[in-house]
């Protein structure tokens, strides 16, 4: 990707087991930026808390979220997809005053088929007890908001040329 003002910074937001690494690797890929997982810049006691079932709060979320746009802000130049739940609207706030090219992809399904993935994959830390805390904590994004409502009924092919259609059209 031609490094401009205008490349995409991806935010590819949900609740965990949404699709959120699987989708945004194979954005990113599309895309030729870099990716990254939010996941992995989460303190050792945030992982504890998630692992043992309980919900962060936005204390815990705040110097997670700080990194996370200092990492949007470093691929400024060249464009850059990163993960993360994003769950309010306060959190893609702070996110996107790092750019106006922030663009949110709001990977969405049926609590039925996220808490199926959820249970079926293995290592992550994120037990399926914790869906329905991230459901309720989810605001949808707001028309004010830069970013697309995608899918994720469909395959993992289908719900990244959704992302990268809406990506594109920005």
């Amino acid at each position: 990707m031609a490094q401009d003002e205008d490349a995409p910074l991806v935010v590819v937001m949900g609740v965990s087991g949404s699709g959120k690494t699987t989708v945004g690797m194979s954005l990113a890929q599309s895309l030729d930026v870099p990716f990254a997982e939010a996941d992995d810049f989460h303190p050792p006691g945030n992982v504890a808390k998630m692992r043992d079932g309980i919900a962060l709060n936005d204390k815990d979320r705040g110097p997670w979220l700080d990194v996370i746009a200092e990492w949007l802000l470093e691929q400024r130049p060249r464009g850059g997809v990163i993960t993360c739940s994003a769950l309010k609207r306060r959190y893609r706030d702070r996110l996107a005053s790092t750019s106006p090219s922030v663009f949110f992809v709001h990977l969405h399904g049926s609590a039925e088929l996220i808490a199926e993935r959820m249970a079926a994959r293995r290592g992550h830390f994120m037990p399926v007890s914790l869906l329905q805390s991230q459901l309720d904590t989810l605001e949808p994004l707001a028309a004010d908001e830069q970013g697309a409502l995608v899918p994720i009924s469909g395959t993992v092919e289908e719900t990244t040329r959704l992302a990268l259609a809406a990506v594109r059209q920005r």
